[in-house]
């Protein structure tokens, strides 16, 4: 008997985009449902988000074509960023002073998206860097009403030489 894997796969090949950038914004929708994810990928302001949603799309048309799977109730089960070829960056040059030149490394990814019916075993461990989570009103109201950071304490170099002068 052969098992039949219940998901759908979308890749996207040599993307004009660093993978660090595009890894950014996968750990933010992995473990999520296909909704939740195609809402925070619109509204999240995050340049790396405009090709992931529409591969995102893809996957889903995928699974609504091929696989004959509700749409509605997807989850995005796998997303894989890898770097691209040639070492992962193609190489342009960029000139410098007195005839040199310095090479800048236009970097590439592939990326891959699997959705399925259901949701992942395991969630996704949180990871640390830069969110891409949208601001909600109340959070941005919360944060313009927070009291402001005090600035620092005199050193006590300062502090000490302005008590000595002071009693004499």
């Amino acid at each position: 008997m052969i098992e039949q894997k219940n998901e759908a796969v979308a890749h996207l090949k040599f993307a004009r985009m660093g993978p660090r950038k595009l890894r950014r914004v996968a750990d933010a929708i992995r473990g999520k449902s296909v909704r939740e994810a195609l809402i925070l990928l619109k509204f999240s302001g995050v340049f790396a988000a405009a090709p992931l949603e529409r591969l995102l799309k893809s996957a889903v048309a995928n699974a609504g074509n091929n696989h004959n799977m509700d749409t509605d109730e997807l989850y995005v089960t796998r997303i894989i960023v890898d770097g691209g070829p040639g070492g992962g960056f193609t190489k342009r040059l960029d000139p410098r002073a007195q005839g040199r030149a310095a090479f800048k490394r236009k970097r590439l990814s592939h990326v891959t998206i699997a959705v399925g019916p259901d949701q992942p075993k395991k969630q996704p461990r949180k990871r640390s860097g830069a969110s891409i989570v949208m601001s909600t009103a109340t959070t941005r109201q919360a944060a313009a009403t927070a009291p402001a950071r005090r600035s620092r304490a005199p050193r006590k170099k300062k502090a000490a030489a302005a008590a000595a002068g002071a009693s004499s």
